[in-house]
């Protein structure tokens, strides 16, 4: 196992490397200038050289790249706003602060949104899947996995905006969503992200409801399966000791990928409700042309997803057992 996550830790360490590239070329190729943002309207030439020469813009792009690279293993003593301790993304182009220092500002909303939806959709999605592969053919069945289709089909841009709509400024049900620190106001935590909890959540839950019926109903047509039910035991047992279980590896895998998007930044959602996350700090960084903070955002983001994945390949020999065999 060890060495299983040894190999997987230097393949991610080897795709943060490439996606660092190709980040890094395409801010070369976008058609706007971040010093000509930085320097505004009244700007000079010599101004606009010079704000260049601070910011290292006046180097090749491999000195540019080598550089992040070394500042960010190594950390710098070389920024004119002061030392950047490792891991050093440098700073912003456009607000002048550490790009790392931001994202840790950033991460906690991300967190509680993550984790807020996370539950929700795990809760309604899965419970809504196996009630309904419990019921199979019954009303129940067909009324979960119909409500599944149509909600899927929707997206948080349309339900978002609706959600406000109706709940927050014509029945004035809810404030209007924000972020607030847990320690300081757990109520007003709590009530600030209810509602983008639940439109975040609407549509991995019905996600979740359709593959949790469709993998349970796979698992209660295996041999192993129709054995124990052969054998004598209950029906009740069955389901939840040997199909759950054996149904529960897709479901991990989906979730995983799901967690690590969502811990990289729920970009539609937060921009929707205007919650300072990291998602919202990528669309600001693609707006000012701000490559460190792109940079941090994109590689941070990428972590997310791989450190998932490997954890979700480790679970895999903790819930089947042929798995840990091989």
């Amino acid at each position: 196992m060890l060495r299983f996550l040894v190999r997987r830790a230097l393949g991610a360490a080897v795709i943060l490397f490439l996606l660092s590239i190709v980040t890094f070329l395409i801010f070369y190729g976008m058609p706007r200038d971040p010093a000509l943002l930085i320097c505004g309207k009244s700007c000079t030439q010599a101004n606009l050289e010079n704000i260049r020469h601070v910011l290292g813009l006046d180097k090749s792009i491999p000195e540019q790249y080598w550089l992040f690279l070394h500042n960010l293993v190594l950390g710098s003593d070389d920024y004119l706003q002061g030392p950047c301790p490792a891991p050093c993304f440098g700073y912003s182009f456009h607000t002048g602060e550490a790009v790392w220092g931001t994202l840790i500002d950033r991460l906690p909303t991300t967190i509680s949104l993550t984790l807020g939806a996370a539950v929700c959709f795990l809760a309604f999605g899965l419970g809504a899947g196996l009630l309904a592969a419990w019921r199979r053919g019954t009303l129940i069945d067909k009324t979960a996995t119909a409500t599944a289709m149509v909600v899927s089909s929707m997206q948080i841009y349309f339900l978002g905006p609706l959600a406000l709509a109706i709940l927050v400024y014509q029945m004035q049900l809810f404030d209007k969503p924000a972020y607030n620190e847990f320690t300081e106001d757990p109520v007003a935590w709590f009530t600030g992200l209810i509602i983008p909890w639940v439109i975040l959540s609407t549509i991995f839950a019905a996600q979740y409801t359709r593959m949790a019926r469709s993998a349970m109903i796979e698992q209660l047509q295996e041999d192993h399966v129709r054995t124990a039910r052969a054998k004598g035991m209950s029906r009740r047992y069955v389901f939840f000791r040997y199909a759950w279980r054996g149904s529960l590896i897709p479901i991990v895998t989906i979730f995983g990928i799901d967690m690590g998007s969502l811990f990289g930044g729920a970009i539609i959602t937060e921009y929707t409700f205007g919650l300072p996350g990291l998602g919202r700090l990528a669309v600001d960084a693609v707006a000012f042309s701000d490559l460190p903070l792109l940079l941090g955002v994109m590689l941070f983001s990428a972590s997310m997803i791989l450190l998932f994945n490997i954890v979700v390949d480790a679970a895999y020999a903790f819930i089947d057992p042929r798995v840990r065999l091989s």
